[in-house]
């Protein structure tokens, strides 16, 4: 079963290589890079390829065995 983790943001929304270097999943925006161009990212349930992608709250981004959702602070 995944582990679900909720992300609180300030903003409308963060990029999909942003986040993933904010929730700590990766060190550097190179290996988010890396990460998200492996297909080992999902967005809502689809494989995402584009790191720039606008993440909103209420997104689910999926990597592996976690699951990231997206709020508002």
């Amino acid at each position: 079963m995944p582990k679900h983790e909720e992300i609180k943001i300030t903003g409308e929304y963060i990029k999909l290589d942003s986040l993933l270097k904010f929730a700590g999943i990766t060190d550097t925006g190179g290996v988010a890079k890396e990460v998200v161009q492996a297909g080992r990212i999902r967005v809502n349930g689809e494989v995402c390829l584009m790191r720039g992608k606008k993440i909103r709250p209420g997104d689910v981004v999926s990597v592996d065995e976690l699951d990231l959702e997206l709020s508002v602070k």
